[in-house]
């Protein structure tokens, strides 16, 4: 059985989580560098291999009205380097709000600062994971 890893793109960091083995729920998170794109799909490639990732999840920034504007093209393109490099599937999941719910959990959870900033982007891609865990559930 393999994992389903979750991915919160984003220009500085990219935000990472990974399921249990049944798919069922967030089992860790991390956050890879991105400002270097080669290195962070790199970093995710072992991170895939390492924890038998068999599916890849890329939030998909969309506006309220559900249009997709030029960060959701990035985070496109950068799905299908992923896709080549892992040879994994790549499902693209709308990511609407997640960012804005990170910070709502850490507030809620007094983290601020530094802290905060390190640790949103992984809070939000395992805000993608369950969401798309749920979706599979349900379906």
């Amino acid at each position: 059985m393999n994992k389903i890893m979750g991915v919160d793109y984003g220009d500085a960091r990219t935000g990472i989580a990974i399921s249990d083995l049944l798919c069922s729920i967030v089992g860790s998170t991390c956050v890879v560098p991105s400002r270097n794109v080669q290195k962070a799909i790199a970093d995710i490639v072992k991170l895939c291999k390492d924890n038998m990732v068999g599916e890849i999840v890329v939030g998909l920034p969309r506006n309220m009205d559900g249009t997709e504007g030029p960060r959701a093209e990035v985070c496109r393109e950068f799905a299908d380097k992923l896709k080549e490099a892992t040879g994994l599937p790549i499902v693209m999941w709308d990511e609407r709000r997640t960012t804005v719910e990170a910070h709502n959990i850490l507030s809620e959870h007094n983290y601020h600062g530094k802290k905060r900033k390190n640790t949103v982007d992984a809070v939000a891609a395992s805000l993608i994971l369950e969401g798309y865990l749920n979706y599979k559930k349900r379906n």
